[in-house]
């Protein structure tokens, strides 16, 4: 017996000291998270990193005595063989990793295991997936899974657990979604270690995510954040960030702050800000914001006198008309201006671009990819606009029926699954690998080179081969563009469509 217990220290140490028969109980419960892998090539195919959900779950349960098990699927095999020890199994989904997250879940149950899904995805479309599932957890799940386990533990009644969806016989129920987590210092740091699957290396650098804020007020139209998390903002507190942080303090690992917007509230950014300068922090970070962070210039010096090192910026568009339409509160020459003072402070701008809006037309791609190359932009990323469940632009445009395809594994900013207003099916599919294939051009490279830009030039690289890779991996998806767009000339072929529609 003790050498059953001694690969677990939290096992070892219930058992040390009297306890009741529901803690005894834990010591043999075990449950399994999943991360299901993305079905396509996408921007960051090649650096996987995990969300932090399933980790904050899992290190939630693992305190509560559970013994706990995390699969990344980008990251490591599922062992089917594992998973026939769990008594339950959590699986967290996307929208374009809902037919995988789905597939699992019907396998498993034939397993007859328990299983609970969340995430993005299904907290929007709980019914869809209660038919391959047990329980759906709506929104945030810290709360609601920890009262779910007190219903498993016990009497089996889920009609006070909180966010929870589930089906018994015909009828389905949906609990009252009320539990934000107010204060985020009372979640746990996620432990890693639950998942067999190293942090991801990029040119020697380790990358940890580190989550410090929730909540987004904006409400753009085609994003569906507030729908999870809320649209008020709420923290952790600067000693609790500071504490996880000091675990990583090495010069070669780079943290990435996973926030929506981490300069959401300017005063609790520089309080943070000024906490790590005094810790004297070796590691770098990126992190999420809007392009307004520039009116306040004390919070970019902060900024890279902490160490930041690139920006991922949601610039969206540089045509007015759309700016206007998505509700995104800023004008291009707003945009224009933030960049030239980011750079004059030396911090890198990663800026993120969508096509597609019914504003836009093939002009706009033109004038977005004249706009990252004029601005010097270190990348850039041009996305094809996608109606997530729960956004304000799905229901629009599922309203109009305009929706053409309903296979959620295309919904990854990559495929073209509606009906454009100023594009033909395969110039907007196209647009996405015109305005790449431009911006990280053998010439635009060699420009970078020049300027001692090695990074850049890396980057650059892998961008041109990851959108070679994509023509390649979807030659059927782009055949079915194809015959959604007719020509006169029957013989054309994709490449020379793409230049009809996009170089002429």
């Amino acid at each position: 017996m003790v050498h059953w217990f001694a690969g677990s220290q939290v096992r070892w140490n219930i058992v040390r000291r009297p306890c009741d028969a529901a803690t005894l109980r834990r010591l043999f419960m075990k449950i399994i998270f999943i991360e299901p892998k993305a079905p396509n090539m996408h921007i960051f195919s090649r650096y996987h990193l995990p969300r932090l959900g399933s980790f904050i779950l899992g290190t939630l349960m693992k305190k509560r005595g559970w013994d706990v098990k995390i699969y990344v699927e980008e990251k490591e095999k599922i062992d089917f063989e594992v998973l026939k020890q769990a008594d339950i199994v959590g699986i967290s989904t996307i929208t374009s990793t809902a037919p995988r997250a789905y597939a699992l879940a019907d396998r498993i149950r034939e397993m007859g295991k328990t299983v609970i899904m969340g995430g993005p995805h299904v907290s929007y479309l709980s019914e869809e997936a209660l038919e391959h599932c047990d329980f759906v957890v709506r929104g945030e799940g810290e709360t609601a899974l920890m009262k779910f386990i007190d219903a498993w533990e016990t009497n089996k009644n889920y009609s006070q657990v909180p966010n929870l969806s589930y089906k018994k016989e015909t009828t389905i129920t949906h609990n009252t979604i009320n539990c934000l987590k107010e204060d985020l210092s009372k979640i746990p740091y996620p432990d890693f270690s639950l998942s067999k699957g190293d942090f991801e290396k990029v040119w020697g650098f380790t990358i940890i995510p580190v989550q410090t804020s929730r909540g987004c007020p904006f409400d753009c139209s085609f994003c569906s954040v507030t729908g999870m998390f809320g649209k008020k903002y709420r923290f952790r507190s600067t000693e609790h960030i500071v504490e996880e942080l000091k675990q990583y303090n090495h010069k070669k690992n780079f943290i990435f702050f996973y926030d929506d917007n981490f300069t959401a509230k300017p005063k609790r950014a520089k309080e943070l800000l000024r906490a790590m300068i005094k810790e004297n922090f070796k590691f770098r970070w990126s992190t999420q914001v809007r392009a307004d962070i520039v009116k306040d210039i004390e919070l970019v010096q902060l900024m890279k006198k902490a160490g930041c090192h690139t920006l991922y910026i949601g610039f969206e568009s540089v045509n007015p008309e759309t700016l206007k339409a998505i509700k995104k509160n800023q004008t291009v020459t707003e945009i224009e201006n933030a960049i030239k003072i980011l750079q004059h402070h030396h911090i890198n701008i990663h800026g993120m671009f969508v096509f597609g809006f019914d504003e836009d037309d093939k002009k706009t791609v033109r004038a977005s990819v004249r706009f990252a190359k004029r601005n010097k932009l270190t990348s850039v990323q041009f996305l094809i606009l996608t109606p997530l469940p729960g956004s304000e632009l799905y229901e629009k445009l599922r309203a109009e029926n305009r929706i053409k395809f309903n296979d959620w594994a295309l919904y990854d900013a990559h495929h073209v699954v509606f009906e454009p207003k100023k594009f033909s099916f395969i110039g907007l599919q196209m647009a996405q690998v015109w305005g790449h294939k431009k911006f990280y051009s053998v010439k635009e490279t060699y420009k970078r080179f020049c300027d001692f830009k090695f990074e850049d030039v890396l980057i650059a690289g892998y961008a041109r081969k990851l959108n070679r890779g994509w023509l390649k991996t979807n030659k059927t998806f782009l055949k079915i563009m194809d015959l959604l767009t007719p020509l006169k000339n029957e013989n054309i072929t994709i490449q020379y469509k793409q230049k009809i529609l996009l170089d002429n």
